[in-house]
């Protein structure tokens, strides 16, 4: 069984329920499904298959459900990416992951316009219209380009399925790594479908649920726990196109909605903006957070303004992502991640890969069949992060007497903005090609809105260069959340003895 598969599943048992609800229209689980296999059917006739790589450059919108559940039907292997991503950034993923065909909207041709001759490999555009661009079919990709609504509407709803395994590659994730160059997490049918399962078991999803998806659906956070899962036991998927405050009140109000999550950034703008809203999350019966850990005072603030239950969780790409949840059927522990969910064994080791006791902090390891079967084109790697079965999550870690893990610092030097993870090894990469910067270092510093930000501390020979133009050469090169909030020049980088940037003495000069 694979999710696709599943949905086919449900569309049966209950073809009238509303699948998913997006700008007010209801779209049920029979249209949902004539959709998908409609997509499916017209990509098998241009000649996608089984291996083949489609990314997915969508945002929140019925575009990207159908793409996926599309795309995994006829075997083919799909990358979701960030749609706010820089042409560099991009660019590399779809030269990285050997990409054949892009899902994409009208808005963001522009980008791809940029970026397809250097990606020959890239054979269609489909292409969904959102009125953004009306002029988008002079663009000069030309005949690459498709009309996603043309091409459903062209497909039949016989349609043979391929045979897939189980172990075959369903979705490519690309999660920034401390090279400076994201790695691709391969998740298999089976990852996918057995944490989808186990989550909605676990939560508890029925087919009276609707779930907000107010998350970015290329997120995994989003796609596992606000989409494969409520949509494994026939939930309805409240679409959110871009999250505001304003706009989750709104929907969860009028569609009564039962299930919200999101990252604690989410949370704390919901908990600001919230003054008169205490009744919008009346049907709620589970508020889900993850992605950072939740600061406890925002925890208890936002349960008692809204009258709702706050369940932490984690969870991490490489392991589809969710391992430890809060019980739902006792008092939740806050600051506490949760115990194992069902089918997942986390535990707490030492240097030598032992476990320690109860209460001592360790690095978190994982093991099930939600792990990754390893990074794409990247065998070192993938043997660093598996080793005799275990993933190796990097986060430190305790666990009570009571089976309740608990993190205690995250990666070394990665930085949480608004729940996306900054590796500093990426931005300071970037940083060095500037011609005048000879040297650089990145931290994160805590910062009220967003739970970090990025700082750069710079070494230049250029007295003219300022910060403005540091961070202007940023946003031409990196995604918005990951560019420096604010540039720090000095004479030389704080180092050891061994040449070694001691990053410590900076986080120590922020903190002063």
């Amino acid at each position: 069984m694979n999710i696709s598969d599943q949905l086919s599943l449900t569309a049966k048992q209950q073809p009238d329920k509303a699948a998913y609800i997006f700008q007010d229209k209801e779209t049920s689980y029979r249209e949902l499904e004539g959709a998908v296999t409609k997509f499916a059917s017209s990509l098998k006739g241009l000649g996608y298959g089984k291996g083949d790589h489609l990314a997915l450059v969508a945002g929140n919108s019925p575009y990207f459900i159908i793409g996926l559940y599309g795309a995994l039907r006829v075997g083919a292997t799909v990358i979701p990416i960030n749609p706010i991503y820089t042409v560099d950034e991009m660019s590399y993923i779809l030269k990285n992951g050997d990409v054949k065909g892009v899902i994409t909207m009208d808005v963001l041709l522009e980008k791809f316009e940029h970026m397809d001759a250097a990606i020959p490999g890239i054979e269609h555009y489909f292409v969904g219209e959102t009125g953004g661009k009306p002029d988008w079919q002079q663009s000069s990709l030309g005949e690459k380009m498709k009309s996603f609504t043309k091409t459903v509407e062209a497909g039949g709803l016989e349609l043979e399925r391929p045979e897939l395994d189980d172990d075959q590659t369903a979705v490519i994730l690309y999660t920034s790594g401390t090279t400076g160059k994201p790695k691709g997490a391969m998740l298999t049918h089976k990852n996918i479908y057995s944490n989808a399962k186990d989550v909605a078991d676990y939560l508890e999803f029925t087919n009276d649920d609707r779930v907000i998806a107010a998350l970015p659906m290329f997120h995994v956070f989003c796609l596992t726990v606000a989409l494969n899962g409520p949509l494994m036991n026939g939930g309805t998927i409240l679409i959110v196109p871009k999250f505001s405050p304003q706009e989750v009140f709104k929907i969860s109000k009028e569609w009564q909605a039962t299930v919200f999550a999101g990252v604690p950034t989410m949370y704390n703008y919901l908990l600001q903006t919230g003054d008169g809203m205490e009744e919008t999350f009346k049907q709620n019966r589970i508020c889900i957070s993850g992605g950072a850990s939740m600061p406890v005072a925002l925890l208890k603030a936002f349960e008692k303004k809204f009258d709702v239950i706050v369940s932490e969780g984690y969870g991490l790409s490489e392991a589809s992502p969710v391992t430890c949840f809060n019980p739902l059927d006792r008092p939740r522990k806050p600051g506490s991640i949760g115990k194992n969910i069902k089918n997942v064994e986390n535990r707490v080791v030492d240097e030598l890969g032992e476990e320690v006791a109860p209460g001592e902090v360790g690095e978190l390891v994982v093991k099930g069949p939600n792990v990754m079967k390893g990074y794409y084109k990247m065998p070192e790697e993938t043997s660093v992060a598996i080793r005799n079965g275990w993933l190796y999550t990097g986060d430190m870690a305790k666990m009570d007497d009571e089976g309740y893990f608990y993190i205690v610092d995250r990666k070394k030097d990665m930085i949480l903005v608004g729940g996306y993870n900054v590796y500093p090894r990426e931005v300071e990469e970037v940083l060095y090609e500037h011609p005048n910067i000879s040297e650089v270092a990145v931290i994160g510093a805590p910062h009220p809105d967003s739970g970090e930000s990025v700082i750069s501390f710079v070494v230049s020979d250029n007295p003219d260069l300022n910060e403005e133009q540091v961070i202007t050469y940023c946003r031409e090169h990196l995604a918005k959340y990951k560019v420096p909030t604010s540039v720090e020049f000095l004479e030389e980088l704080p180092k050891n003895t061994t040449g070694k940037i001691l990053r410590k003495n900076l986080r120590d000069k922020i903190a002063q």
